[in-house]
């Protein structure tokens, strides 16, 4: 095999490669017997059919395609080792000469790693905002608490917005019931707007034992579209009624005695929250400097496949839920075409980052333990809902396990930026990875309880 390499651009190569037809004889050899293990010819047993009766049934060139087909990968392979190419993605291929008994000769386009001159993370500084926190802030956690432990009451009132009623339903169209259109003793809380458009502002006045109706227009089934007469009836009105804020509560709702203890643990909370935004508003434009600095290319065949691949996870995902990209368009208000802007720019921005985050990994000699790859691959696991071993085999059946182990090795590199850059707040305050850190051995206790 004989192989040249043409550099098309910071990102992508081109290889011509010329294989000898008696380099290729493995790779016939080994496509008569594939193929002759698949047909069935009368007199022969399958799999000692001779060859030539093989391209009498099946053809020469079938067969010859076949070779063809297992000999390119194996030569691009060769000829990016014998020119030590970091290639990225999948290589295009055409097939320049190739005649029965004469040499293959092809082209492999590739998007290749580019050489980067990097820049010291440690000359890198970033300004986040300052960690500033409102007593309306704890005042809002609060009042979530206190609805969490809320009662209803019920009440001998009419109904007002935030109430709780119990009602029957029945939406009838030109006075035919509708399918699935009756329902008894449903809760419902006022104003929230869960069921159908037009309830709320019906139900508002009503006491327990009223009833009215009120016309909607229906969304699915038989009569989607037309509008459909709802009788409704009240059975019960019920208010929330919230704890007081006192110590009872704080003992009733936490771990705490006081009132005055559970608002310092939920400022604490606020606090680390706020603090683990700031880690990541730094990380986002430190990121973004180095990117900026050491001038990343993108590579085209890698952002279109990451765009495609990004485009179809939102398709699988509005599947999932029963809707359609031309309903999400419809929703957001946008084209197929802004979304695929929005997709490229956000895809080539991902590369850059991998292609920055691999070349530091290669700088300092990043290393990845078996512990540290399988910890991801536990992690990875519990979010898919899947036992960990059967989660990894199918990593490897679907040739993704070195996609993995190249996101944990960036994710170390990463780690590792974020401890050299400098990062201070707007107030000029210098900021520290300590709550990072304890969020994360937060998140790994967690697990570690799980996994038990």
């Amino acid at each position: 095999m004989k192989s040249t390499v043409e550099t098309l651009s910071p990102t992508r190569v081109r290889l011509a490669i010329e294989v000898p037809f008696v380099e290729l004889e493995p790779s016939l050899k080994k496509a008569y017997r594939e193929i002759g293990q698949q047909v069935q010819v009368p007199g022969f047993r399958r799999g000692k059919i001779p060859a030539a009766v093989i391209d009498q049934r099946v053809g020469r060139g079938t067969v010859l395609n076949e070779a063809v087909q297992e000999a390119i990968p194996q030569n691009i392979l060769a000829a990016v080792r014998e020119h030590d190419l970091k290639t990225l993605g999948r290589p295009e291929v055409e097939i320049t000469e190739f005649n029965d008994g004469d040499s293959l000769n092809f082209t492999a386009e590739v998007d290749v790693r580019p050489e980067l001159t990097l820049p010291d993370p440690a000359t890198v500084e970033v300004t986040v905002d300052e960690l500033q926190i409102d007593e309306s802030e704890i005042d809002e956690q609060v009042k979530n608490l206190r609805e969490r432990f809320a009662t209803l009451k019920t009440v001998e009132r009419a109904a007002a917005e935030g109430d709780y009623v119990q009602i029957d339903l029945n939406a009838t169209v030109d006075g035919e019931d509708v399918p699935g259109g009756s329902a008894s003793n449903i809760s419902h809380e006022v104003g929230s707007k869960q069921l159908l458009p037009g309830l709320d502002e019906a139900l508002v006045g009503l006491a327990a034992g009223d009833d009215t109706t009120f016309t909607t227009q229906l969304v699915g089934g038989d009569f989607a579209g037309r509008d459909a007469e709802v009788a409704v009836t009240v059975r019960t009105v019920k208010e929330k009624e919230l704890p007081e804020l006192d110590d009872d509560f704080a003992q009733m709702a936490s771990e705490f005695d006081t009132i005055e203890e559970l608002r310092a643990d939920l400022r604490e909370k606020v606090s680390r929250g706020k603090r683990v935004e700031q880690i990541y508003a730094a990380r986002d434009k430190a990121l973004e400097q180095l990117v900026a600095a050491a001038e990343v290319p993108a590579p085209e065949g890698i952002v279109r496949e990451e765009v495609e691949s990004r485009k179809q996870a939102m398709v699988d995902q509005l599947e999932r839920i029963g809707a359609s990209m031309e309903e999400y368009l419809a929703a957001e208000e946008k084209t197929e075409e802004q979304i695929d802007a929005e997709l490229t720019e956000a895809a080539t921005e991902g590369v850059k980052i991998q292609l920055l985050l691999d070349t530091l990994a290669d700088a300092e000699d990043t290393q990845v333990s078996d512990d540290e790859f399988g910890h991801e691959i536990v992690h990875r696991a519990q979010r898919a809902g899947m036992a960990p071993q059967q989660y990894y085999d199918q990593l490897v059946r679907s040739g993704a396990a070195g996609a993995v182990f190249g996101d944990v090795r960036r994710g170390k590199a990463l780690a590792s930026v974020m401890e050299k850059i400098k990062i201070k707040d707007s107030a000029g305050n210098e900021v520290t990875l300590d709550a990072l850190r304890a969020e994360s051995e937060q998140a790994h206790d967690h697990e570690h309880d799980h996994e038990h």
